[in-house]
């Protein structure tokens, strides 16, 4: 396997590429595991790389170059904007190291296959967030299902009301010139995948519902790229997911939140696909939902390091990861396929597979 002698039987060495608002919560993370050494960070920005490697007492390397340099570095932890993906991961890969990137892998599926392929010709381990499936809540909704909570599940409805970027985020442009389905859609659509498998057909349509917007500092600006996205994606077996996606409606403005799914016998209800203490509930046909507790007490939001933890432990333990780049390629192929579907304005066949991820101890 070609990678350097950065991971003992005690701790593995990682480093962050990209120093913005969530790599805070990922660093935070990552030096709070004792089988972790936070190495160091990078950014195109030295400035902010410097702030975050001395809130950690960390290296700020000068260049993605010099990171890769570093012997000491198993793991790179990707967080570039969206646009990045792809390169600063196969850079990663081609140097032997062992990636964890945020969403989505690449904008392009046949990018995201190129990786898979490269990681897998390298002896490499390649994660992709968004690795929320490993959630308290979401592991216990999906040990559910697989204990048939629903009866024959036919339906699955997934929300993503993501409100408006620019009323909070200081630099929105990126985020619209992506739209909410490849930056948000993904957290659904991969749980609702670790759960189904993967999908085989998507129709879709989409819309600019709000072309005008405008900065926090007052200056406008337009979009051009679908900001409210809806997809009909078919699973083997019949199962049909709806999912909806915008930056418009703010989430607190709805009813209309998380994950349903519907079956014969009753339906599941997740409020958040995003938070690991998401309220759950299930209810038996014509009957009111009732509360479920998490199997274990459920993490306050989201533990953005989980999935690189649980990467290293793979890599070290010589088990399979459960965030994999191979499952985060096809959920990067639905949202081509979705995109494909609303502007050829016809059905998408999928390709791709995956191995679903195992559960978590004691979810089994």
């Amino acid at each position: 396997m070609e990678t350097t002698d950065a991971t003992t039987d005690a701790t593995t060495g990682v480093a962050i590429v990209g120093c913005g608002n969530i790599a805070q919560r990922y660093a935070a993370d990552l030096a709070g595991y004792s089988e972790i050494e936070l190495r160091g960070v990078q950014d195109v920005d030295p400035a902010r790389a410097a702030t975050l490697a001395a809130a950690h007492g960390v290296r700020a390397y000068p260049s993605l170059d010099e990171l890769l340099a570093d012997p000491g570095v198993s793991i790179v932890v990707n967080l570039t904007a969206h646009h990045a993906h792809y390169e600063v991961i196969r850079r990663c890969l081609e140097a032997g190291r062992h990636v964890h990137s945020e969403k989505p892998l690449a904008l392009r599926y046949e990018e995201a296959a190129e990786l898979v392929e490269l990681a897998g010709r390298k002896g490499l381990r390649l994660g992709g967030a968004p690795a929320t499936f490993l959630g308290e809540a979401q592991q216990t909704a999906l040990k559910l299902l697989r204990e048939n909570a629903t009866g024959r599940l036919r339906l699955v409805y997934g929300e993503v009301n993501w409100g408006r970027i620019e009323t909070w985020h200081p630099d929105p442009v990126g985020f619209y010139e992506v739209g909410p389905l490849f930056d948000v859609g993904v957290y659904p659509l991969t749980i609702v995948t670790t759960a189904l498998g993967p999908a085989r057909r998507v129709t879709a349509f989409a819309s600019v519902v709000h072309p005008e917007r405008t900065r926090l500092d007052g200056r406008p600006f337009t979009i051009t790229t679908p900001d409210y996205v809806v997809a009909n994606v078919e699973f083997d077996g019949g199962v049909l997911l709806r999912l909806t996606c915008d930056f418009y409606v703010p989430g607190h403005g709805t009813r209309q939140h998380g994950l349903e799914f519907h079956g014969d016998t009753g339906s599941l209800l997740l409020r958040s696909w995003h938070d690991f203490d998401s309220a759950l509930e299930v209810a038996a046909f014509g009957e009111e939902p009732r509360p479920v507790e998490p199997l274990r007490p459920a993490y306050r939001g989201v533990e953005w390091g989980r999935a690189v933890r649980d990467l290293a432990a793979a890599v070290r333990e010589g088990r399979p990861h459960r965030a994999t780049g191979r499952q985060a390629a096809h959920v990067v192929e639905i949202l081509c396929a979705t995109r494909a579907s609303y502007e050829q304005g016809r059905p998408v066949e999928l390709t791709s597979v995956f191995e679903p991820p195992a559960p978590l101890d004691g979810y089994a």
